[in-house]
């Protein structure tokens, strides 16, 4: 079984998850590659996938939407996991008392679930640095005061929860039985 684990990330974060994951998965003894949405040409070589991508003002980034509406006729033929990374700090619930993790999410995510079907769609809080803003909005946030609340720096990702995660996908594709079929 050949596994593609694709991100989509701006400051690294995303890349950070993706990795993990696919270490995860290789040392489960499947045969993965983990590359950047945009470095993935053709997917029809895959068996299954785990699809990343950074979640910025309720939005995945623009690579992780083009690779999955490019792509959107054989991920819904595969087995496919996705996740998101996005909120920033400590606190597991916002000031109106929701789940941080449940109300982050891109708004795109429920037509691409609709669309793919995948197994799973988790969130993970991501990391921060401000040393090197991207792009013109994170450098006017920057410059804010107010603002500088919103986005904390310091790394949020939950290895433990990642590596939990990573290790369910990889039983539950150890168990399809396409681990020892020749193409799968």
């Amino acid at each position: 079984m050949k596994v593609l684990v694709a991100y989509a990330s701006r400051h690294g974060s995303t890349r950070g998850i993706a990795e993990r994951v696919a270490e995860v998965l290789a040392a489960a003894g499947l045969s993965v590659e983990s590359r950047a949405v945009d470095d993935v040409d053709d997917v029809a070589c895959y068996d299954a996938f785990v699809i990343g991508g950074a979640v910025y003002m309720f939005h995945w980034l623009k690579p992780m939407s083009r690779f999955l509406r490019r792509n959107r006729e054989v991920l819904a033929e595969r087995r496919v996991w996705l996740f998101s990374s996005g909120p920033l700090g400590t606190e597991m619930t916002d000031a109106k008392g929701r789940d941080v993790l449940e109300v982050s999410g891109a708004k795109e995510a429920k037509e691409v679930e609709a669309a793919i079907h995948p197994r799973g769609h988790r969130m993970f809080f991501g990391a921060y640095s401000a040393g090197k803003p991207v792009g013109l909005a994170e450098r006017f946030v920057a410059r804010m005061p107010a603002a500088r609340d919103a986005m904390p720096e310091g790394d949020f990702r939950d290895w433990d929860a990642i590596e939990a995660w990573a290790g369910d996908i990889a039983r539950e594709l150890e168990g399809s039985g396409l681990s020892d079929a020749p193409g799968h």
